[in-house]
C-alpha cells in the first residue's frame, strides 16, 4: 500500500499563494490517480482537485477552477496543489488520496475502498 505524506501547509493572507505537495512512498506513484479534499473545521469533507495517472486530464470544484492548479511528477513520486488567490473559505485542512486506477485517465472525485489517504496539511488564509 502507497504512504503518503503531505507537506506545504501554513498561514497565508487572503490573496496571497501556496503550494502544499504530497510524497509518495511505497508504491509507484504513477499507478494511482491522485486527488485533493479538504476539510474545514464543522464541516463535511470536500473534494477539490482530482488529476489523472497520465497527469493529462484533471478536474476541479467549481470554487477553486481557475485559482487552483493540481499537478504531479511521476518521477519524483510527488503530487502538487498549487493554490493563488486565496480566500479565507479556502482555510481547511487539506489532505492527498492515491486511488488505484487501470484506466491512465481516470479522475475520481470521491474516494473508494481502494483509497489511501494522508495525514493532512493546514493551510489557513487570513482576512
Amino acid at each position: 500500500q502507497v504512504q503518503l505524506v503531505e507537506s506545504g501547509g501554513g498561514l497565508v493572507q487572503a490573496g496571497g499563494s501556496l503550494r502544499v505537495s504530497c510524497a509518495a512512498s511505497g508504491r509507484a506513484l504513477s499507478s494511482y490517480a491522485m486527488t485533493w479534499f479538504r476539510q474545514a473545521p464543522g464541516k463535511e469533507r470536500e473534494f477539490v482537485a482530482s488529476i489523472s495517472r497520465s497527469g493529462i486530464s484533471t478536474y476541479y470544484v467549481d470554487s477553486v477552477q481557475g485559482r487552483f492548479t493540481i499537478s504531479r511528477d511521476n518521477a519524483k513520486n510527488t503530487v502538487y496543489l498549487q493554490m493563488n488567490s486565496l480566500k479565507p473559505e479556502d482555510t481547511a485542512v487539506y489532505y492527498c488520496v492515491a486511488t488505484p486506477s487501470f484506466n491512465v485517465n481516470y479522475v475520481p472525485s470521491a474516494p473508494t475502498g481502494f483509497s489511501s489517504w494522508g495525514q493532512g496539511t493546514q493551510v489557513t488564509v487570513s482576512s
